[in-house]
């Protein structure tokens, strides 16, 4: 017994869910299948969640400044009622800090120059007077706390640059929540614990998904948008050897700590990425702090199978505070590990793949996690665009599918994320993008 729907979603994720809302929209049947309990319970949940608008890449920017809007404008984009109420988008603004690493920001001011993407130079006076809690030594390149010169500044930052345009989700979970109950209000349904284990093909394409349970489902369109197990559904689909850019799961940690003493970092702080220490902060309710690592040298990648890696906080959870602690000297070490440990689905230059595959009705949004979550809204709206046009008999492979994004009134072309791209050499091959 099966059965059917127009397109399968895998995964139910923010990004799986506004593909699903999106595909939906427009008269299609679609199933999300995703082995966890809830909507956004994988690496969703566990993302940070800053909206920001600086990327290295000019296409990365220009998503990313697009999806900025809906966030802004969140109740409408959602267009109905969740028991569970509505997340909310803090816009904080960012400061990135300047380094001989990132240029001083060079490239990226480039690239918010052309897209019109509003920032200002602050220099340290500026800084401080906005985080008085700072210390602005050069303590660059990021060093193990081990390391003989840890803590040991060489000279100052010449200051940073702040993007009005960034900000953050307080509950990622709940966004993804948000998104399910939309494209259900349009038609689309969600199913949960439940596990796919095969892809069916018949006639030369996919024709559906084996569940864990034994039962079928059958669609002409099935959609990879598993995060962390999405190189495992593109090994049952037997698309990856033909992919150029393929992804793997990374383990990361995020420490949550509270806030230097004596400032309200709920009303006065803003999202931070300091490439000199090589974290990323951003505010977190109660008056505490989360802080990421920017995968620094001093601190090993480790890839994992995402059916099994240790949950347990380890050194980098240290490291990351460590380091953060040079920055804001007030900042107090707590004794117990507080945070999130989960995975990032990383493609090869960081950059994500959405595109179809070699597999006829197969398609992909992958290598997402980490630096995606902003985009999810123009994702959604991307893939549905490009299944659309694929299905409808288009060869994206050698004219690939453009989309025209509303709000900053400009063209993005898909291929820009093809799977047979190149490795993009402009990358900061990091979860910066």
């Amino acid at each position: 017994m099966s059965e059917s729907y127009d397109a399968i979603v895998i995964g139910a994720g923010i990004i799986g869910a506004a593909t699903a809302l999106e595909l939906a929209k427009r008269g299609w049947r679609t199933l999300n299948l995703d082995r966890l309990p809830a909507a956004g319970y994988g690496s969703t949940g566990a993302s940070c969640a800053i909206i920001r608008t600086h990327y290295s890449t000019l296409d990365g920017a220009a998503l990313a400044y697009e999806g900025y809007f809906y966030w802004k404008d969140w109740p409408g984009y959602i267009g109905v009622e969740d028991e569970s109420g509505l997340a909310v988008y803090y816009d904080t603004g960012a400061l990135v800090m300047k380094t001989e690493g990132n240029d001083h920001l060079r490239t990226i001011c480039t690239n918010m120059d052309q897209l019109a993407i509003p920032y200002e130079h602050w220099d340290k006076a500026r800084i401080l007077a906005k985080l008085p809690h700072f210390d602005l030594g050069r303590y660059g390149p990021a060093k193990h706390r081990d390391d003989p010169a840890f803590g040991e500044a060489e000279g100052e930052l010449e200051g940073g640059v702040f993007f009005p345009c960034a900000g953050y989700v307080s509950d990622p979970q709940l966004a993804a929540h948000n998104v399910v109950r939309a494209a259900e209000a349009n038609g689309a349904s969600f199913r949960y614990n439940s596990e796919v284990v095969q892809i069916r093909r018949e006639g030369g394409r996919v024709a559906g998904v084996m569940l864990a349970d034994g039962s079928r489902v059958d669609a002409p369109v099935v959609v990879n948008v598993a995060g962390p197990h999405s190189a495992k559904i593109n090994q049952l689909a037997g698309v990856e050897d033909a992919m150029n850019i393929k992804t793997k799961a990374l383990r990361q940690e995020v420490a949550h700590v509270p806030a230097p003493p004596g400032f309200d970092i709920e009303r006065d702080g803003m999202v931070t990425s300091d490439g000199d220490i090589a974290c990323y902060t951003r505010p977190e309710i109660g008056n505490h702090m989360l802080i990421g690592s920017e995968d620094p040298e001093c601190e090993e990648r480790v890839w994992v199978d995402p059916d099994d890696y240790d949950r347990n906080f380890t050194d980098q959870w240290t490291e990351m505070v460590y380091r953060t602690g040079q920055r804001i000297p007030s900042l107090g070490i707590p004794t117990k590990m507080k945070g999130v440990v989960d995975l990032y689905d990383v493609s090869d230059d960081w950059i994500p793949i959405y595109d179809k595959s070699d597999l006829p009705g197969f398609y992909m949004a992958i290598g997402t996690s980490g630096n995606q979550f902003k985009n999810a809204p123009v994702a959604g709206l991307l893939m549905a665009e490009l299944i659309a046009a694929c299905e409808g008999g288009r060869d994206h492979d050698a004219d690939p599918v453009q989309i025209h994004m509303t709000n900053t009134d400009r063209n993005l072309d898909i291929g820009f994320y093809s799977r047979r791209r190149e490795i993009n050499e402009e990358s900061s091959f990091s979860v910066l993008g």
